[in-house]
């Protein structure tokens, strides 16, 4: 699957002119008995530019100079790390013994007229569970019903700010920017100059569902 996902995105698979340009980010998580594991990957275009397998996070994509891909790599292992700890903390205060798979899609489109559109879904087994709406900067449950655990989870996203900003910025003006860059024929350049960013929003991402993680292990399932 990866060798195919490379070779479309070298020859242009499906390419349409009037598409927009895409930029998506994929991860996961599942969480089982105090183990966390994680996969996912990030995509430009069409192309992948970045994987996850478990600890290992790998540049498809020459984004980065080896030297600072190295340093990066070790920002990503060493928070997956504590994320682990946190997860193990978590359940020696309430054992849960069934499983728990999150994840995360999230991104932004330019259409060929110059209008955007960025998106950031979060789901829980499989199901929505939350999404970011861009605009007002404000988390929306998704959950089937009036569940207590989703409630509870918007309210505490709903908590900080700062992360609600951050991530609006993200998805709005830097996720835009890469792709506006990448329309231009800059994409390269541009790239490597945004390429921290990109995998900021990785750990961002695993931020946001380390809260969520806290959240159903902490409360048992029911708030």
């Amino acid at each position: 699957m990866l060798r195919l996902l490379l070779l479309c995105g070298a020859l242009g698979c499906g390419a349409d002119p009037a598409a927009p340009l895409t930029f998506t980010m994929l991860q996961r998580t599942r969480v089982s008995k105090g183990s966390s594991v994680f996969w996912g990957n990030a995509s430009l275009d069409g192309r992948l530019s970045h994987l996850l397998e478990g600890h290992n996070v790998t540049q498809v994509l020459p984004l980065e100079p080896p030297d600072a891909w190295a340093r990066r790599q070790q920002d990503v292992i060493t928070y997956l790390l504590y994320f682990g700890q946190l997860v193990k903390l978590f359940n020696k205060e309430r054992p849960i013994n069934y499983t728990q798979s999150l994840g995360c899609r999230l991104g932004c489109q330019l259409f060929p007229n110059g209008t955007a559109h960025s998106f950031y879904e979060v789901t829980l087994n499989g199901t929505a569970f939350l999404s970011f709406h861009v605009p007002n900067a404000t988390w929306e449950r998704r959950w089937p019903g009036r569940d207590a655990v989703a409630a509870f989870a918007e309210m505490e996203l709903m908590k900080y700010p700062k992360t609600t900003r951050d991530l609006q910025h993200f998805l709005n003006t830097t996720c835009v920017g890469i792709l506006q860059a990448q329309s231009a024929g800059t994409g390269k350049q541009s790239g490597r100059s945004h390429t921290p960013l990109v995998l900021g929003l990785i750990l961002g991402t695993f931020a946001l569902l380390g809260m969520a993680v806290g959240i159903f292990l902490c409360t048992g399932g029911s708030c």
